[in-house]
Order: structure tokens, then C-alpha cells, then sequence
């Protein structure tokens, strides 16, 4: 997403330097795979820092349009951002890259994670750990919803837009896809009106051109050979799953997240929030608390927060492996959920990038795009307010009139300590800057010492 990245009055920048060699432009994708923590508005600043201000590789224009056509994309952006320079550079063997490299390092740290926490999680230390990680948690989400806001919501129009998807969620539980369609095509309405968007006045690539040595046309027959190969790819785990006789319980995870990663738009935090409704409420595999606890855990990895997906898929098969151990079954559960998660993140750069990059400057698709931008703003305080009501009330209700589904507390059973945890989260996070990483450190000690003070 686009908070973070303060470029609206940048100066007109130096022509980019020679385009890097694939071996130098793989090393910068190792090191920010290593170092992208701090949520999609932190790895997208990390990228911005490294390829356009520091080394020159990509012009800031042609970021921001990369940037908003990923946004509209269902999965996690910052990955497929990755993705799509890496592309930009260095055609598909760049994409892919690019791509794997964002993922790896946090995929096999969550991955000892989620062992750990399958194996020890009941434990007393364990539990007080999550108890403070979850409130600074909140405050993250919080912090992603202002930040975001402040990058897509210029205008009154981008204000009512971000309101109604709101509305729709938390009071009509309306599908993402609905909402983001919706708010794309109010976008082009505004374009068509001849309202200015913020988009507009991004789109225009007034910007020296950059100096990329890969042929981008756009053509029929790549399209075809992006969806055949991504493809069979995507399909690789279903043809395993039934020549190993079709067992069900994994057959299920991969159907369901593969399901997520074509209709859950919006990024990572709306991605969340359509796995909680779904892994928590439907197929239950996971407790309300659990989502939270996988979601501090996917906080303090490197890569997309969306790897908490590789959490609950893990603890899916982790209870209930079919013939595996559950140690054995968690693994190939992670495995499976992470391939069928970013493996249709490629398909998605691959089959629409080149177009894409033919509509640099059409103005309707950017008003379009701003729009979108602005909706996800909406779906992100959505999700805030649901983690928020989980992580300071032990119960939850839903109070439903006619079409509307309010979710109303039980505010006998507010949590003091939790409350506290992130008020002195907000502090460090708003006040004092203290970072991502710092925070979920202070409160994850400070959860520790109150359980085992005995005041929480």
C-alpha cells in the first residue's frame, strides 16, 4: 500500500543509472526479503528507499503505477510490487526472483514458528508472550489505517468512497470483491464527471524515461503461456494430493486458500480479514485468539503478513495430519498453503503487467486505481475494529436487525491489562516512533512480566 511512501511533491528526479545486472538486482532482493518487517507499508517504503531514491534503478512514476495496479489485485502487494520490478528488469527470471525472494526468509522463519507454537504454545511463557504481542498488534493495524488514509483519502469524494466500504462491511458483511469493484468503478464515474483524484495528478508520466533492458510488449501469445504455466503451477498440489489417494483434510486447505488468493482483494490486512471468518467461524481450525497469535507472529517475521497464512495452514493439518504425524502433516500443511497462496501472485504479474505498462498514462484506469485505494482504507478499519474488540473483550457478539450485522462487546469483560498494553503500545508506536520491531519486543517482554506478576 501506498502509506509510507510521501512522494505527491517530489522534485523531478535524475535520469535513473545503467539498469543493474541480474546478479547485482538479486542480491537487493535477498537483503530486502531479509529486512521487509513492518507490514506492507514498511516493505513498500524499504523498496521505494532501495530502487528509486537510493539506487536510481526504477523511476518514481513507473513505481506508483506498478504500485496501484498491484493494489487491485487480489494477495499481498508489496510481494507482487516485488514482482513487478523485478519483472521490469530483468523479464520473468526477474519476477520470479524478485518474488520468491520476498517470501522465503519469513516463509521458513514462520514456519519454525509455528512448529514451536504448535509444540509449546499452551505453554505459561508462550501465551503471556502473545498476550503483549497482540495488543501492540492492534495499535499496528491502527497505525496501517492512518497512514493509508493519509496517502489515499486527498479528496471528499476518496473520503465517501473509503466511507461506504466501511459501511459495507461492518454493517452489511458485503464480499470484498463486491466492494472493490464498486469503488473502481466510482473512480472511472469521477473521472467521467471531471473530478480530480489523487491519482490523476500521479498518473501523468511527466518523469525522465527509464533506462530497463527487458522488452515489455504486451501479446495474445504470452498471455496464453502465462496462464498455462502459472497455471499447472498453481494446480502442481491437487495432483499430488490425489495420486497420494485424495485425502481430504489437505485437499481442503489447498482448495480453500486457493480460493482466497482469487477473491480476497485489498492486501494483506483484508486478506485477514476474510481468513478469520472463514478458518475461524466455518471450518475451525483455528480459535479467535489463535488468528491474533499467528498474525504477532507474522509481525515479527520478515516478508508479507500475509504469511500468517502459513500458520493456519500448519495448525489445520497439524490437527488433523490423516496419515502423517502432526508434525509431518503441519509442514505439508504450511507448504501447501504458502504454494497455492503466492503461486497465483505470479500469474497475476505475469498475465497483466505487460498491459499494464501499456496504460501508463490512461487516466480513467488511475482514477480508477485511486479509488480502489481509497476502499481499502475502509476495509482496514473494519479489520481494525475486529481485532480490537478480540483483543481487549473475552466475549464477542453479533446483534443482527433486518440486512445489518452489528458486532457489539460484552463490556463486563474488558480486559484491564490488555487495554493497557495498547495504550503503551499506541505511545510507542504514535509518540515516540519507536518502529514495528521495538514494539512488539516492549510488549511482548511487558506481557511476560504481567502474567507472570500475576496482574493479568
Amino acid at each position: 500500500m501506498t502509506a509510507g511512501i510521501e512522494t505527491a511533491a517530489r522534485p523531478e528526479q535524475a535520469a535513473p543509472v545503467e539498469a543493474p545486472s541480474f546478479s547485482e538486482a538479486t542480491r537487493i532482493w535477498a537483503k530486502i526479503g531479509f529486512l521487509s518487517f513492518g507490514g506492507p507499508a514498511g516493505q513498500i517504503a524499504l523498496m521505494h528507499k532501495e530502487l528509486v531514491d537510493e539506487r536510481r534503478w526504477i523511476s518514481e512514476g513507473r513505481f506508483m503505477h506498478a504500485l496501484n495496479f498491484c493494489m487491485l489485485l487480489p494477495g499481498p502487494e508489496a510481494q507482487q510490487l516485488a514482482t513487478y520490478i523485478g519483472w521490469l528488469m530483468h523479464g520473468w527470471r526477474g519476477g520470479v526472483v524478485a518474488g520468491t525472494l520476498f517470501v522465503l526468509p519469513g516463509f521458513l522463519v514462520m514456519l519454525g514458528l509455528s512448529t514451536a507454537y504448535a509444540l509449546w504454545g499452551q505453554t505459561d511463557w508462550l501465551g503471556s508472550l502473545f498476550f503483549g504481542l497482540k495488543a501492540a498488534v492492534l495499535s499496528i493495524v491502527i497505525e496501517a489505517v492512518i497512514r493509508i488514509g493519509k496517502r489515499s483519502l486527498k479528496t471528499n469524494a476518496m473520503r465517501a468512497i473509503a466511507l461506504a466500504a466501511f459501511l459495507a462491511l461492518f454493517l452489511l458483511n458485503a464480499p470484498f470483491p463486491l466492494v472493490i469493484l464498486l469503488a473502481g468503478i466510482a473512480g472511472y464515474a469521477l473521472f467521467r464527471a471531471g473530478a480530480k483524484t489523487p491519482a490523476i495528478r500521479h498518473g501523468a508520466t511527466t518523469e525522465v524515461q527509464d533506462n530497463l533492458r527487458t522488452d515489455h510488449r504486451a501479446s495474445p501469445k504470452s498471455a496464453f503461456g502465462a496462464v498455462i504455466l502459472w497455471g499447472v503451477l498453481w494446480a502442481l498440489p491437487f495432483l499430488v494430493i490425489w495420486l497420494a489417494g485424495n485425502p481430504g483434510q489437505y485437499a481442503e486447505i489447498g482448495s480453500f486458500f486457493s480460493k482466497m488468493a482469487v477473491v480476497t482483494f485489498g492486501g494483506a490486512y483484508a486478506v485477514l480479514s476474510y481468513v478469520a471468518q472463514q478458518a475461524v467461524d466455518h471450518y475451525h481450525w483455528l480459535r479467535p485468539g489463535e488468528m491474533l497469535d499467528g498474525l504477532a507472529l507474522a509481525e515479527t517475521t520478515p516478508g508479507p503478513l500475509v504469511l500468517v497464512l502459513t500458520f493456519t495452514g500448519f495448525m489445520a493439518a497439524y490437527r488433523n495430519p490423516g496419515g502423517l504425524s502432526p508434525l509431518a502433516g503441519g509442514i505439508t500443511g504450511a507448504i501447501l498453503t504458502t504454494w497455492v497462496t503466492f503461486i497465483p501472485c505470479f500469474l497475476w504479474i505475469f498475465l497483466g503487467a505487460p498491459w499494464i505498462e501499456k496504460l501508463r498514462e490512461n487516466k480513467p484506469l488511475a482514477s480508477a486505481l485511486a479509488a480502489i485505494s481509497a476502499a481499502v482504507t475502509g476495509v482496514i478499519l473494519n479489520l481494525a475494529i475486529w481485532f480490537a474488540l478480540h483483543v481487549l473483550f473475552a466475549r464477542v457478539d453479533t446483534v443482527r436487525t433486518g440486512p445489518f450485522a452489528v458486532v457489539s462487546p460484552d463490556w463486563v469483560t474488558i480486559d484491564p491489562s490488555a487495554l493497557v498494553l495498547a495504550l503503551v503500545s499506541a505511545v510507542l508506536l504514535f509518540r515516540l516512533k519507536a518502529g514495528t520491531f521495538v514494539t512488539l519486543a516492549i510488549c511482548g517482554a511487558a506481557g511476560i512480566a504481567l502474567k507472570y506478576s500475576g496482574i493479568a
